[in-house]
């Protein structure tokens, strides 16, 4: 699943673990994947956006084009 953001886009991966929710997001210019582990109970919009919000303080700390 693709989700635009910022800089363009981010493919975002969804997979239940127990009672749990693991929600990655990858840049695919930069390869940077992060990923966060949620309540299922929130909407996938709002995993979605924490997710791609991680994702862009982790590629801001590496600079502008989120390598190092």
């Amino acid at each position: 699943m693709a989700f635009k953001r910022e800089r363009g886009e981010v493919l975002i991966e969804f997979r239940r673990v127990g009672k749990y929710v693991k929600v990655s997001a990858i840049d695919p210019v930069s390869l940077i994947e992060v990923s966060i582990v949620g309540d299922p109970k929130r909407s996938d919009a709002t995993l979605k956006r924490l997710a791609a919000e991680k994702l862009n303080y982790v590629l801001n700390k590496r600079g502008k084009n989120g390598k190092e």
